[in-house]
């Protein structure tokens, strides 16, 4: 990832959750969704959101931090056939609530988050990814465009009445 600033130590580092970023992941998730208007506050999705240390628990929870160990944004993690995957196929990887915080946005952390995951499908020996998105998360959308994800409206779903959800995947 590349800083605002091009010095390597501003760049976030990206890596599985620890204890101690719990409470920051759970904030940024809330922030980037509730905040950006794609979950309504007080939601269960919402309270979904700020339990970082359940996703944590039950898939794999990456952040992107500063120097100082701050949380700039998360993403969860989990192989196709898990409880947190919703469309991914048993030979793939899924990323779930990729979340970035205001103040960190344009400096790479998403596509840095996104990366990762990718990666850890590849150790894993997975032979690609699928994941769900809001068609209003155009942002996102370019993220995982520009990382080699491409659309696959076949698998366009529904998980509730009035949430309609596109299907980005990528094959290894």
């Amino acid at each position: 990832m590349r800083s605002p600033t091009g010095d390597p130590a501003d760049r976030p580092l990206v890596r599985r959750a620890l204890d101690r970023d719990l409470a920051g992941a759970g904030a940024v998730s809330v922030e980037a969704f509730v905040g950006d208007g794609h979950t309504l506050p007080g939601s269960p999705y919402a309270d979904l959101l700020r339990d970082a240390a359940r996703r944590n628990r039950e898939a794999e929870l990456l952040v992107a931090v500063d120097g100082a160990g701050a949380v700039l944004g998360c993403v969860t993690f989990a192989p196709g056939g898990t409880a947190w995957a919703d469309v991914a196929g048993p030979d793939e990887g899924e990323i779930r609530m990729l979340a970035v915080g205001a103040a960190a946005r344009g400096r790479g952390v998403g596509r840095g988050l996104v990366a990762a995951a990718v990666g850890r499908s590849r150790e894993l020996g997975l032979a690609g990814m699928a994941f769900s998105t809001r068609p209003t998360m155009t942002a996102a959308h370019r993220v995982y465009d520009a990382l080699g994800f491409v659309r696959c409206p076949g698998r366009d779903w529904s998980p509730a009445p009035g949430l309609d959800l596109m299907v980005y995947t990528m094959r290894f």
